[in-house]
């Protein structure tokens, strides 16, 4: 399998090159075939001028600007049109994502899952200098999702998760232009049928940079995503529900799991 890391990236001149520098040595070292590819969403910085210098040293390197608007759901979308690999992981840009955890992603893919959702908030991970107002919100709103679809799974906003690339075609058409798409994306994949796993995973928030992220995300865009998927969920009768495709290595209707740290490390 080929991983393909879609990095959405704005304003990230002063973050950009030790992101990617992290993931390529992590990567490289487990003898993975990827590429990182850094989609630019609207940068007035630096940030292009970086990544395209890296990409002219790193093979594996890819820059594309986003042709869509300005937004974070906009960028991502467009990497997910991009992306050359069998499998694909969306990764922060600003570097708080730990490049080990991508690693654990793949293996659990290769182990046959359709999706792996990262969680910051069970046994096993680890959380550092996240800000407290954000923090609260971040729970009640993961909670509320959670009694909403009980998936069992408490941080679906986190946009840190990988797909096989059948996963990624089946949620489609995605319509989320802005940090909701965290939302509309790995709901669509359950509601849709994919197997997925839960893992602990690090997190650390940026040293440099600002976040893009505003509260007003966590509003009525956030309440549109999660209407339009319970909807489906509820009315649409299984019309988009992944059918069984057999008894091969993939079985893509295997109930999720939580895996633990050492379990997850595989």
């Amino acid at each position: 399998m080929k991983l393909s890391v879609v990095i959405p990236a704005r304003n990230e001149a002063g973050a950009i090159a030790s992101t990617l520098d992290g993931l390529a040595t992590a990567l490289t070292a487990e003898d993975m075939d990827y590429e990182l590819l850094v989609v630019d969403d609207a940068s007035t910085d630096a940030t292009p001028d970086v990544v395209q210098l890296l990409a002219s040293r790193h093979r594996r390197i890819r820059h594309i600007r986003s042709p869509n608007p300005p937004g974070f759901g906009f960028a991502v979308r467009a990497g997910l049109d991009a992306f050359k690999g069998d499998a694909v992981a969306i990764v922060m840009a600003d570097g708080s994502d730990d490049p080990r955890d991508v690693v654990r992603y793949f293996r659990l893919l290769e182990e046959g899952y359709d999706c792996v959702f990262g969680s910051r908030f069970i046994r096993g991970s680890s959380v550092r200098d996240y800000p407290w107002p954000k923090l609260v919100l971040n729970r009640v709103v993961n909670w509320s999702i959670r009694l909403l679809f009980r998936h069992g799974y408490n941080d679906t906003t986190n946009a840190f998760k990988a797909y096989r690339r059948e996963a990624i075609e089946s949620a489609q058409p995605l319509f989320s232009n802005h940090f909701n798409l965290t939302v509309e994306l790995p709901l669509k994949t359950i509601v849709r049928g994919h197997s997925y796993v839960v893992v602990p995973i690090s997190w650390t928030n940026r040293r440099v940079g600002a976040s893009k992220l505003s509260l007003q995300e966590m509003g009525s865009r956030y309440l549109f995503s999660l209407l339009v998927v319970f909807l489906e969920r509820h009315l649409s009768q299984g019309d988009y529900h992944q059918k069984p495709i057999g008894s091969g290595p993939l079985k893509r209707l295997r109930p999720e799991r939580t895996a633990l740290p050492a379990e997850a490390g595989r």
